[in-house]
């Protein structure tokens, strides 16, 4: 008897330790969450693999992006469900390992997590009163958790929303000269149209921000990069796919407009899909991704629409050199995100 009580204050300890190190790491350190075994992730990538699986048999485009829209934020409340039942559980067992502290005694297992989700929630029923050192001490910690909990759990939702939102208003901007689905080639094309081709420099300077905040928050809070965005045809993936278009373009192909900016956006967007690339793990494999007579296509747009161009052969080669930094990692995320490449 004695040796089972240990073993369920053993299996307690466990079971808090797992869940308060997943939530410590989830929630307050703020870097990439290493760890392919916590108990948010393995449930995070799980459960979406299924959820996108069953969205891609829906045929109708709206109702089908409406379900894949809604995985984010259910997600979100069932892992803190899970951390919320795995303390319930952990401090359970311990409690019980210790019941007969407790008064009057808890008849079976299910009466002491009971008082157990009475200590987390603090709400103080007086039902069960712990007398006992080791009971007291154990409810004491627990009502600590909780609300040390719901404290984090309140910071983490206003975290991702404003980072959410922060990252929508860049990408709602966007539409606006690169189209949706947005495009690279068409985003040039505009900046000639509206006469603003001098004031690239300053859409890729605002990219390169974009870029550095979404590298951080996106790899802090990997639930970020399921949450879709709430307008058609638009997606961060093919936003951050057409900007850096339009940067190899510029910095290989386009003649007489600064490349700075540009070169510098490039730099920080390709750290941006390399990292998120290597902790989800997708691909690294450096190809161009498109063929060559879509390349003269886009030069045939660009000579059109009144850009001078460098010579057509040297420009393919130093665009296929930049282009294969990412197009093909970018490409895994809109698969494994189901959205929809830049154009």
């Amino acid at each position: 008897m004695i040796a089972l009580r240990w073993l369920e204050v053993v299996v307690g300890a466990l079971l808090v330790g797992v869940a308060l190190r997943d939530l410590f790491v989830s929630v307050v350190v703020p870097r990439p969450a290493r760890g392919r075994f916590r108990p948010s992730t393995l449930l995070t990538r799980g459960t979406w693999k299924v959820w996108r699986a069953l969205a891609g048999r829906i045929t109708r485009g709206s109702t089908r992006e409406g379900m894949l829209g809604s995985y984010a934020p259910l997600s979100l409340i069932v892992v803190l469900i899970v951390w919320v039942i795995g303390l319930l559980v952990g401090y359970g067992l311990i409690l019980h390992g210790v019941r007969e502290e407790l008064k009057p005694v808890p008849a079976d297992l299910g009466s002491t997590f009971y008082f157990s989700g009475v200590a987390f929630l603090t709400i103080g029923f007086g039902d069960i009163v712990p007398l006992g050192p080791w009971a007291r001490v154990i409810a004491l910690i627990e009502g600590a958790t909780g609300l040390g909990v719901v404290a984090m759990v309140i910071s983490l939702l206003f975290s991702l929303y404003a980072s959410f939102a922060r990252r929508e208003m860049r990408i709602i901007t966007l539409d606006a000269v690169a189209g949706a689905p947005p495009s690279g080639v068409l985003l040039l094309e505009n900046s000639m149209h509206y006469d603003m081709v001098s004031h690239l420099d300053e859409l890729f300077h605002e990219w390169k921000f974009w870029s550095a905040e979404v590298l951080e928050s996106h790899l802090a809070y990997p639930i970020l990069n399921y949450f879709r965005s709430s307008h058609d045809n638009e997606s961060w993936v093919s936003a951050l796919g057409a900007v850096l278009d339009a940067t190899v373009l510029v910095l290989t192909t386009v003649e007489g407009v600064p490349r700075g900016p540009a070169k510098v956006m490039y730099m920080v967007g390709t750290h941006l899909v390399e990292d998120l690339s290597h902790f989800f793990g997708f691909s690294h494999e450096h190809e161009v991704g498109i063929e060559r007579f879509e390349f003269d296509q886009a030069c045939e747009r660009l000579a059109r629409a009144g850009y001078r161009l460098a010579e057509r052969d040297s420009a393919w080669t130093a665009f296929s050199k930049l282009r294969s930094g990412y197009a093909i990692s970018l490409n895994e995320m809109g698969r494994y995100w189901a959205i929809p490449p830049a154009l």
